[in-house]
């Protein structure tokens, strides 16, 4: 019996009730939204639900969304894969811009033991309960994180560009 969206939803809002949120199938995969209090809970039924059976952490990444709300201006987005069903699903949670932080998953998934540290290197967020959450790519004498927008693309006094060949203006070349 294959894994069927409507299974995976009725088994999320039928043990996190108004936690779990926004499903929709994007392509080829199923992805719905949760509340940072409770993704530690929905990361663990995901994988230990006997039907279900997201054993394998995919990616987790982070995304800063500048001109959201506070409350909603970073997002992680957790990735994981069914091997048994070839089923893949998205969970998105959205965090405070001005306190980005969640609970760490490494005790459930080893693999994100590295995943969070560069989410937290390039976007700052606080993963709690990290074992070891540090730089892992950038020098540790940063006090940035790369990859927020809240720095301008380029040196807006460089002249050895011409935008119109990098599609940044309305007029054709």
């Amino acid at each position: 019996m294959a894994l069927e969206n409507t299974l995976i939803q009725d088994k999320l809002t039928e043990t996190f009730d108004t936690s779990v949120f926004n499903f929709q199938q994007e392509r080829d995969i199923f992805s719905l939204e949760t509340t940072a209090d409770k993704i530690t809970a929905l990361i663990l039924f995901l994988k230990n639900d006997a039907d279900l059976r997201f054993h394998f952490l995919t990616d987790l990444c982070g995304i800063h969304y500048p001109d959201n709300s506070t409350d909603r201006q970073f997002a992680i987005v957790y990735h994981l894969h069914n091997w048994y069903e070839n089923k893949r699903i998205k969970i998105k949670v959205y965090l405070n811009g001005e306190k980005p932080e969640i609970k760490t998953i490494s005790n459930i998934f080893l693999s994100s033991n590295w995943m969070e540290r560069e989410t937290y290197d390039f976007f700052g967020v606080n993963f709690i309960g990290h074992p070891q959450l540090k730089r892992i790519l950038n020098m540790d004498e940063m006090v940035s994180f790369p990859m927020r927008k809240e720095f301008p693309m380029e040196d807006s006094g460089r002249t050895d560009k011409d935008d119109r060949f990098f599609g940044r203006t309305t007029t054709n070349c």
